[in-house]
């Protein structure tokens, strides 16, 4: 009998312990994890976000109470698309996330707080079931083995402002490698320029009808669309250091001096503007693959943010799309 009651204790108990783990599970997490995470944004001099690491599971609500310590902050998740949100100072406000797949997202402050802006950066690490993450693919720049640290300027430039209504005049006789999107990301427009120059079939063109030409090859690789996308990215990310026009004058950078002559940009702590994108050399000479490359990996040693976990691809290529604007109009109308 005393074994048969034991049987019956032990059965109990581990039924109990079933129908409890449930309910233990979840309490475990919400120690953990908690339900409510109270975030502080802060100058980056001052420690930026706190806390700047998060860790949730898949599938699993949080809500973020925001909260600034100093001056306006903006809290944004890169490549997600999530209204941004403002976080004044002495005051609360609060969003409710759920990742749905496992993975790691970056989180980043949206208003120019202040020179060092771009290092109030942290991290969402989402655990749990859920699909394998998609492993990120390697970045063109790596593929083609370009230095993006090797100056670029143009050895060749326009007479005038390239047309490509002109050169739509003349894309017949363009080569099939012309139009390859490959060949879009992996040469610049001056380096097509110059395969084109070579061509035996178009030595009856003058330079600047390629040129047009080369403009036309341009186009046919973005839409209105992606260049207004672009431009909104430029005027929120970019335009404060590197100017509305491209011209490296941005309000964060003014007080600095000019890059080299050389276009040799040592380190940020040298106190130098971004280049002058208005000189037309600067991205003429510049690959779509060597421009989405800085965009990605950042500016090493020249205090350029990485935008690598914030922009989604499509946004990296719209982007640079637009930049090549900056290029195009700033050649003279006419000789």
């Amino acid at each position: 009998m005393k074994h048969e009651h034991l049987a019956r204790v032990i059965i109990v108990t581990l039924l109990a312990l079933v129908l409890a783990l449930p309910v233990i599970g979840k309490f475990l997490w919400h120690l953990s994890y908690p339900a409510v995470l109270e975030m502080h944004a802060r100058l980056p001099e001052s420690g930026g976000w706190s806390p700047s690491t998060i860790t949730v599971r898949s599938g699993q609500p949080i809500t973020l109470r925001f909260t600034s310590e100093d001056v306006v902050h903006g809290f944004a998740i890169g490549k997600l698309n999530q209204p941004e949100i403002e976080i004044l100072p002495g005051e609360f406000v609060e969003a409710t996330l759920t990742f749905s797949a496992p993975g790691t997202y970056t989180f980043y402050c949206t208003r120019w707080c202040g020179p060092n802006h771009w290092r109030m950066r942290g991290v969402i690490n989402v655990i749990g079931d859920g699909s394998t993450p998609t492993p990120e693919p390697t970045p063109l720049y790596l593929v083609l083995g370009i230095d993006l640290d090797t100056p670029h300027r143009a050895e060749i430039m326009p007479h005038r402002m390239a047309d490509p209504q002109r050169g739509a005049k003349l894309k017949d006789r363009l080569p099939a490698y012309a139009l390859e999107h490959t060949t879009y990301l992996s040469n610049s427009p001056a380096s097509l320029w110059m395969r084109l120059r070579a061509e035996p079939s178009l030595q009856v063109l003058n330079d600047d009808d390629l040129w047009d030409l080369v403009a036309w090859v341009w186009e046919q690789h973005t839409s209105p669309q992606a260049i207004a996308t672009g431009q909104k990215l430029y005027a929120q990310n970019c335009a404060a250091c590197h100017g509305e026009t491209g011209q490296g004058d941005g309000v964060m950078m003014r007080d600095l001096s000019p890059p080299p002559s050389d276009n040799h940009i040592t380190t940020y702590n040298g106190h130098t503007r971004p280049p002058d994108w208005s000189d037309p050399r600067q991205l003429l000479g510049a690959s779509p693959a060597l421009l989405a490359g800085k965009v990605t990996r950042g500016g090493m040693g020249t205090g350029m943010p990485y935008w690598g976990p914030i922009f989604t691809p499509e946004q990296i290529d719209a982007l640079v799309a637009y930049l090549y604007r900056f290029a195009w109009n700033a050649l003279p109308e006419h000789p």
